[in-house]
């Protein structure tokens, strides 16, 4: 390990944080919401140049992860073989290699979450048929009934980075509005609901639900399946 990360763990406390310095940002490639025993790499970005990185899981440092140099102001770090134990609020902050070694702030919270541990939920649409293009389609999330705990329900695209829309339940449920649609939000879409608070234990997918889109005569429509 660089001398410079020696004592990493021990004596953080006396290390200044610098709040001149630009705080960096964290995000999750494919996504923050994975399948369990996938794998997902999260990249944390500065525009400061000739720094150090460290990736925490809540306040704790990550022992696993070696904080990795880097010239490029941007470090990967890799979480393999994802388990639910994985799940949680992450952050990421940098700090100079000469001395004093001075930190930055942390990032904004990064919440990974790894689905499979509750029972999925179902996903419907309220329109049936063709729906045309600038309409709204509007899909409907719902827990199974034995859920009580406080949760969040995230709508999800196969093929896209990030989930569509992250919202509060109304009851057991929630509705989910696809304003204005276009051929790109042609695809099949699913649904989960996760814990709001630790351990942010997270239900399996709902079934996929397909928006289909074609160009009649015209105009162009969607047909919702």
């Amino acid at each position: 390990m660089d001398s410079s990360l020696t004592g990493l763990c021990v004596g953080q406390s006396s290390w200044m944080t610098d709040e001149t310095l630009p705080k960096p940002f964290l995000n999750a490639w494919p996504s923050w919401i994975m399948p369990p025993k996938s794998n997902v790499t999260l990249q944390c970005h500065t525009s400061t140049k000739n720094v150090n990185f460290v990736l925490r899981k809540g306040r704790s440092i990550l022992e696993s992860l070696q904080s990795l140099a880097s010239t490029e102001g941007v470090a990967e770090f890799h979480l393999n073989d994802l388990k639910t134990r994985n799940a949680g609020p992450y952050t990421c902050e940098y700090y100079r290699r000469e001395l004093p070694q001075i930190n930055s702030q942390p990032s904004d919270i990064l919440l990974l979450l790894v689905t499979g541990e509750f029972p999925k939920p179902s996903l419907q649409a309220h329109q049936r048929g063709v729906v045309t293009a600038g309409e709204t389609v509007t899909l409907q999330c719902q827990r199974p009934d034995n859920i009580f705990m406080p949760i969040k329900f995230a709508l999800l695209k196969a093929g896209a980075a990030e989930p569509i829309r992250v919202q509060d339940p109304a009851g057991k449920e929630t509705d989910f509005s696809l304003r204005s649609v276009t051929v790109s939000d042609a695809g099949n879409y699913s649904c989960v609901y996760f814990q709001i608070g630790a351990p942010f234990l997270t239900s399996q997918p709902s079934n996929f639900l397909e928006i289909q889109v074609r160009d009649p005569p015209g105009s162009t429509a969607v047909q919702v399946e």
